[in-house]
């Protein structure tokens, strides 16, 4: 089995890109995330590829946080930062592509991103000669990408990386629950964003795609403590068992109320929660609303609607009220905002809320400027944490979906 598991220049007979690609593929089985830099810059030297270093956005998407070369021998000091804002690597993660600067002697450093689909989990730096971004770079990009993916659910390390502070325990619980911030296929996209980051307490949001039917939730539970956080997990818990199990909308918050009841007692724990499933073929928008702030529609990047349901009661108050189930035709382009009162009542202690107006407003201008949903999202968060001088009194917490047509492609690409 020591055969398997090569090292570098060890694989006669291939390019410098099929040694590189295969010899960390090889290599990737048994490979940590702390050795990883240096397996990856090793590997990049086969196939040309200089001064190759991995940067992770941090949780809040702040910052590029490097990971170290001799990082596995314990090598100590500060992770190296550069700012997402005001960086030519940090342009890179915000627009999705690879950008370069002139490094001198014909030499070029490049920032590719590194992508899982749509996600966005940082850049690689790599230095080559000549103007034009080599294949080989693009390449060790998303295999990188793909490791880091698998290593990051089991990885300490990973989560010392993309921390820059102690985070609560309700928050520890958020972050293990929630889905990747970003998916996408070719009929739609979706991203979500909490805040604050590592501090959060019974906000969550849920998307989940099943054949034609995209499934969207987004739960805001009681209190701002560990407490509101074990009642947000068990909501969505509960939210994707029943799904799993066929219940439509109505049954499935039926059942997410006695769960809740079954576990705190009646009218002790609740939840405000909105459901909704979406047709990615057709466009066919349902959706049920527990006592929850409406979803936004944003149509040709132009006007905006709220979309009124009759709310029933918040999840665990067993108050009897009937569910009503809620539809809209979406047209390609189409945004869906879901939000929490902590979006928009942001700052209420100061008398200077954010207000739903200027979120919508805000949106409606990044989708305008042709934005990907994840870096809208992203601007909007930090738009909303400098407006309040970087503290929220409640949690602020946003699902954002956009249907891009039947068989269509994003409308802005993540490449």
């Amino acid at each position: 089995m020591t055969d398997v598991w090569r090292g570098v220049g060890t694989i006669a007979g291939l390019s410098g890109l099929e040694r590189m690609l295969t010899g960390l593929l090889d290599a990737s089985h048994l490979l940590t995330l702390e050795r990883l830099p240096e397996r990856v810059a090793a590997f990049g030297a086969e196939a040309g590829l200089g001064d190759v270093l991995v940067y992770l956005a941090d949780l809040q998407q702040t910052v590029l946080r490097a990971l170290p070369p001799g990082w596995a021998a314990g090598e100590e000091g500060e992770i190296a930062e550069l700012r997402i804002d005001t960086t030519l690597a940090g342009r890179a993660f915000q627009e999705v592509r690879a950008l370069s600067q002139n490094g001198g002697d014909g030499e070029h450093l490049w920032w590719v991103p590194l992508l899982d689909g749509t996600e966005r989990l940082g850049v690689l730096r790599v230095a080559a000669e000549g103007p034009d971004l080599p294949e080989a770079a693009g390449h060790l990009a998303a295999l990188v990408a793909l490791m880091l993916v698998s290593q990051r659910t089991h990885s300490d390390a990973y989560s010392q990386v993309v921390r820059t502070r102690p985070m609560n325990v309700a928050a520890e619980m958020q972050w293990r629950l929630i889905p990747p911030l970003t998916y996408a296929t070719p009929e739609m996209t979706v991203g979500g964003m909490i805040e604050p980051a590592y501090e959060v307490g019974g906000d969550v949001f849920d998307y989940a795609l099943a054949g034609d039917t995209l499934h969207l939730a987004l739960f805001d539970a009681m209190g701002h403590d560990a407490s509101a956080g074990l009642t947000a997990n068990l909501a969505m818990a509960a939210c994707r068992n029943h799904r799993h199990q066929g219940m439509d909308l109505i049954v499935n918050s039926q059942a997410i109320e006695r769960t809740l009841i079954g576990e705190f007692g009646p009218a002790t724990r609740f939840v405000t929660a909105v459901m909704a499933e979406l047709n990615v073929r057709t466009g066919q928008l349902t959706w049920i609303n527990r006592g929850h702030p409406p979803p936004v529609l944003i149509r040709s990047g132009r006007w905006s609607t709220t979309l009124e349901c009759p709310p029933a009661h918040p999840l665990g108050l067993d108050l009897g009220l009937p569910v009503t189930v809620c539809q809209e035709q979406l047209e390609p382009g189409d945004r869906l905002l879901f939000y929490t009162d902590g979006i928009v009542e942001a700052g209420a202690a100061q008398g200077r809320e954010f207000g739903l107006t200027r979120f919508v407003d805000f949106i409606i201008k990044h989708t305008s400027a042709a934005l990907p949903v994840p870096e809208t999202l992203r601007r909007l968060i930090r738009s909303i944490l400098d407006y309040h001088d970087g503290h929220l009194g409640d949690d602020a917490t946003v699902l954002l979906a956009e249907w891009h047509g039947p068989g269509a492609g994003p409308l802005v690409s993540p490449e």
